[in-house]
């Protein structure tokens, strides 16, 4: 691991490690195990993680909402907090305010997210319209850890195995939008940056993961979603569409008019295209959708 992590932050890329939260009630077999369980064995692996500089973990495999499990949550985050370690938890309760206790708190699983749509085909029918109700539910409440934007046709390391992605890659890009968390874990594999246009993986550089305002545009849950998140003085706009057919939508961005914007949005054959379009005096912007799709709209000034 030290040479691995010397290797990253050689290229300028900082390493988040992954542990079984483990204890008397986790049987889970992944590991490594016995190293959060308790303030001895965490507080000694996480003065060795500061050492060699990680800068946060990602802690999985909860064992329910009893008092014990909720205490260990706080004991992780206090911990990780004295060595300046951020910390996302996975197979997770949903949480309570954490984020404005622990300010070491990036987010928190809490769903069924993004590794569902490699294990299960149903899952993988289901995305766009799991992208038009997570908004409205889980991520309402706080930063939640989905993983989205796969750009393979099959979600697997081969091209021909696996369960088959139903969406288009506009729609993959909105949801970098729509599914928010501080610290976002995007699914594209070395091949997607060869293979997309250069607009796109400029825009997947560029995005932010932390919010300074959300505004809700248009939506309804399990049929479409359109929210605007704004930071600093740019606007990025994220929509999806749920249905099995092509949506219109006009959308009100007053506070837009007379802006130009760049929109990504789906070619016929569900590729990512690419235009320059002016919010008009009324402030209004008219979108297409294909089915299961999506598109991105963001402020250019």
């Amino acid at each position: 691991m030290p040479s691995l992590i010397a290797y990253a932050q050689s290229k300028g890329v900082d390493v988040i490690l992954w542990y079984n939260s483990n204890g008397a009630w986790n049987d889970a077999p992944q590991g490594p195990k016995q190293r959060m369980d308790t303030a001895p064995a965490r507080q000694k692996e996480m003065a060795w993680m500061k050492s060699l500089g990680v800068k946060g973990i990602k802690v999985d495999f909860f064992g329910g909402d009893k008092q014990t499990t909720m205490k260990l949550y706080e004991d992780i985050l206090t911990d990780a907090n004295q060595y300046g370690i951020f910390v996302v938890f996975h197979g997770t309760t949903l949480p309570r305010g954490w984020e404005r206790m622990y300010p070491n708190h990036m987010g928190s699983e809490a769903a069924l997210v993004s590794e569902n749509l490699v294990f299960s085909q149903d899952f993988a029918n289901k995305e766009a319209y799991t992208s038009t109700m997570l908004p409205f539910t889980r991520n309402a409440v706080s930063a939640m850890d989905f993983g989205p934007v796969f750009f393979n046709k099959r979600f697997s390391k081969q091209a021909d195995k696996g369960t088959i992605r139903k969406t288009t890659d506009a729609f993959q890009l909105a949801t970098s939008i729509l599914y928010q968390s501080p610290v976002q874990h995007f699914g594209i594999t070395p091949n997607n940056i060869q293979e997309q246009p250069e607009y796109v993986i400029n825009f997947m550089k560029k995005i932010p993961t932390t919010w300074d305002e959300t505004r809700f545009i248009d939506g309804y849950p399990g049929k479409y979603c359109v929210m605007a998140r704004r930071f600093g003085s740019k606007w990025y706009i994220g929509a999806t569409n749920a249905s099995n057919s092509l949506q219109s939508y006009t959308l009100s961005l007053p506070w837009l008019i007379g802006k130009e914007v760049t929109v990504l949005f789906d070619h016929k054959d569900r590729s990512v295209g690419f235009k320059t379009a002016k919010i008009d005096k009324k402030g209004l912007l008219k979108i297409e959708l294909e089915n299961l799709g999506g598109c991105v709209i963001y402020s250019n000034e």
